[in-house]
């Protein structure tokens, strides 16, 4: 008779790695929050969809069959005596011109949106900001550009501009306030009067004050909204270290002979990612609402770039074409309520007094 074997319970690995019980529960409960759990879902599936915006929205074809060859416009630039043209500068494959000489020898395919967020559509059939149409969705705005093209990009720089903002100061705000609580006494004192008065610094006048001074871009805008974003995870951080390293099991370890950075990212630093991993949601809804308040007062990405900043205000701007600010309106709020629903669930999630049923 074969001896019984049991089997090991349902939810012991996830993604081929071993979870641990606390972990099961913590995703039980962000399951049960639906809206949190739907929620990231949707973001998820939207931001996927705007990172291949090139290939949705582009005012270059995706591909083009002309004399025999495949061509793709989409990843090369392609002059325009390729086809039979004049000129040795790029193709522009919305010329009526350049189409001709393609479809005599062969044909193209173009992305479901024709324009790219920098593409100006000159067969208005009036004045620019043009209210929606069959060709754009969502109308212009006022330089004849499409609004559904500049929406998608502008989600996407949105989103990626706010991760890459909270992953970075979650990392310095950590490591600070890691350091801060774990040794204490001097360090943990300089270091709050530091905090102090850096954080009460105008931050609003010295951002307007560079970005006046230095040619607005992505990584230079994120640089400086760096060095002061940081300072929000400090105190909890801090907190959860200055509490831990009393424990007996930390004092145990120092007994051992074990380092104190082992300590630190070993033994105290997973007790306080429960706090850095409720208020990192959070965190990302502020820095997409910083971002789209710099672009709006005009001292953000520029004009030249899709923004949802700069589209709020051009809706401004132009109330005559309330589907400028009504898009831009629309899009932020269901953006931030996505991001703050998931930031409920992850609360949920982490809360010890959620209990697995």
């Amino acid at each position: 008779m074969s001896e019984l074997v049991p089997s090991k319970p349902r939810g012991d690995r996830f993604l081929g790695m071993r979870i641990t019980p606390i972990t099961r529960r913590r995703l039980h409960n962000f399951r049960a929050n639906k809206r949190g759990f739907y929620s990231l879902w949707i973001l998820t599936g939207l931001f996927l969809i705007t990172f291949f915006a090139e290939f949705i929205a582009n005012d270059r074809p995706l591909l083009v069959r002309f004399d025999g060859d495949l061509l793709f416009p989409v990843f090369v630039e392609y002059p325009e005596t390729r086809f039979g043209g004049e000129f040795e500068t790029a193709a522009e494959y919305r010329d009526p011109f350049v189409k001709d000489l393609i479809e005599e020898k062969g044909w193209i395919v173009w992305p479901i949106i024709p324009f790219s967020f920098q593409t100006i559509n000159y067969d208005l059939p009036e004045p620019a900001p043009a209210p929606p149409s069959r060709v754009n969705w969502l109308g212009t705005d006022d330089q004849g550009r499409d609004v559904v093209a500049r929406l998608i990009y502008g989600f996407r720089v949105s989103v990626s501009f706010g991760f890459i903002l909270t992953i970075a100061s979650s990392i310095i705000g950590v490591m600070v306030g890691a350091t801060q609580g774990y040794f204490g006494g001097w360090i943990d004192l300089i270091g709050q009067r530091f905090i102090e008065i850096w954080s009460s610094m105008p931050q609003l006048f010295i951002l307007i004050i560079l970005m006046s001074i230095f040619e607005p871009s992505f990584l230079l805008l994120l640089g400086i909204l760096l060095v002061f974003t940081w300072v929000g995870l400090v105190g909890v951080v801090r907190a959860e270290f200055l509490r831990a390293r009393k424990f007996d099991y930390i004092r145990a370890a120092r007994a051992l002979g074990l380092s104190n950075s082992k300590i630190m990212f070993r033994h105290v630093l997973p007790n306080a990612m429960v706090a850095t991993m409720t208020t990192m949601p959070f965190i990302l809804a502020g820095s997409i609402g910083l971002l789209t308040s710099l672009d709006f007062l005009g001292f953000g990405l520029g004009a030249d770039s899709a923004s949802l900043g700069e589209l709020l205000r051009q809706g401004k701007a132009n109330i005559q074409a309330p589907w400028l600010g009504l898009t831009a309106f629309f899009t932020l709020g269901i953006m931030l309520s996505l991001v703050i629903f998931i930031g409920e669930a992850v609360r949920d999630a982490f809360d010890p007094r959620k209990i697995l049923i």
